[in-house]
């Protein structure tokens, strides 16, 4: 076995499509050495489908994070496909239609609550659920969007990306003593399934399109993908609390 990641066991979330970043996160971990198992939620059947797509298959357990039994259990679950875990991908937000799109000032707090509580506090419920996993050494990546600044039409999702960027800290923080690191990937806009969700999304994609210096790709998800890659690798043993962007240096420039 070779690769980067030879040897790790990796729990990857979020894999909706083929045009997720999760998936492609577990496509590159597979090639470059790595044990997936990947959860899913509500429609398993479609997760399984995709999962198929991977060079290798692929056990999928199924994980609501809002739901405290579903956590409790997740650790003996991953133990019937492997014995321990070197890495974990938080790739998972939802918000309702009610915290997105201009609704900022509309949103009731029944829903911001939802946003909260699946795009946030989960980071901090799959890293505690997980743990008894992990070993010194591992790593809890997480993806966000660049929560330094207030962005048209992301709203409520904004808000709770920018405390799943001080979760991640205050993560890094209390599982230092462990050896688990705790770092973000801040991708550029891509063409998932939740970006679609997002009115006027289109916006973002015109900005990016004009101002990264590198250019950016909407359609490409391996470059986000490798740096989740990277940051669970040995390359990056001392590396904790980071946000590292992968947005054609978009965030690096002035309006």
């Amino acid at each position: 076995m070779s690769g980067l990641l030879a040897g790790k066991r990796l729990l990857v979330t979020g894999v909706i499509t083929d045009a997720s970043i999760a998936f492609s996160v577990a496509k590159l971990a597979q090639e470059n050495g790595a044990q997936v198992v990947l959860t899913g939620y509500g429609r398993l059947s479609l997760v399984e489908r995709i999962a198929r797509r991977l060079p290798e298959p692929a056990p999928v357990i199924e994980l609501d994070v809002a739901n405290a039994e579903h956590l409790a259990g997740l650790a003996d679950k991953v133990r019937e496909h492997v014995d321990g875990l070197d890495g974990v991908v938080h790739s998972i937000g939802f918000a309702p239609q009610s915290c997105l799109g201009g609704g900022f000032l509309d949103a009731p707090w029944e829903d911001v609550a939802t946003a909260l509580h699946v795009s946030t506090y989960s980071y901090k419920s799959l890293a505690m659920a997980a743990l008894p996993l992990m070993q010194p050494g591992g790593a809890v990546v997480g993806l966000t969007f660049d929560a330094t600044k207030a962005w048209p039409v992301y709203d409520w999702m904004g808000v709770a990306k920018a405390g799943l960027e001080s979760a991640s800290r205050y993560l890094a923080m209390h599982l230092g003593k462990q050896g688990i690191r705790s770092n973000l990937v801040a991708a550029g806009p891509l063409r998932t399934i939740a970006a679609k969700s997002i009115p006027g999304f289109e916006q973002f994609e015109e900005a990016w399109a004009e101002r990264a210096p590198l250019g950016w790709s909407l359609t490409d998800q391996e470059p986000a993908a490798r740096a989740c890659l990277a940051l669970m690798s040995d390359w990056f043993p001392a590396t904790t609390g980071e946000i590292v962007h992968v947005d054609g240096g978009y965030h690096a420039i002035g309006a």
